[in-house]
């Protein structure tokens, strides 16, 4: 599944129930250790589409998560949206991207 944003990431879809489970599809893809879905949770957030609100701090979690990975095209993101972010807020991003960590760890266990 690919998340892209349109007209800037501003355009909201009609049936927000369906964006919704864009965003409930990707998260369950990224806990089975898909890393596109990663970078896609990434996009939404940086852009605040498919139903995700615009958040600089999780969407540096996702793209984190997705260059720890491998993910080349999430590397560049997450150092993009980090010129936009604080020292403080960078770290909150990284707290909450080991936390995922851990909490996709223990399920697996």
């Amino acid at each position: 599944m690919k998340l892209t944003s349109i007209d800037g990431g501003n355009a909201q879809p009609a049936d927000t129930s369906a964006a919704d489970l864009l965003v409930a599809q990707c998260l369950a893809s990224a806990a089975q250790g898909e890393d596109s879905a990663l970078y896609d949770l990434g996009v939404a957030f940086s852009t605040g589409s498919h139903g995700a609100p615009c958040d600089l701090i999780e969407a540096h979690k996702w793209f984190n998560l997705a260059a720890t990975n491998g993910h080349e095209e999430a590397a560049w993101c997450r150092a993009d949206v980090s010129d936009e972010m604080t020292a403080r807020e960078i770290a909150e991003a990284q707290r909450r991207a080991r936390e995922w960590l851990r909490s996709t760890a223990r399920q697996a266990a």
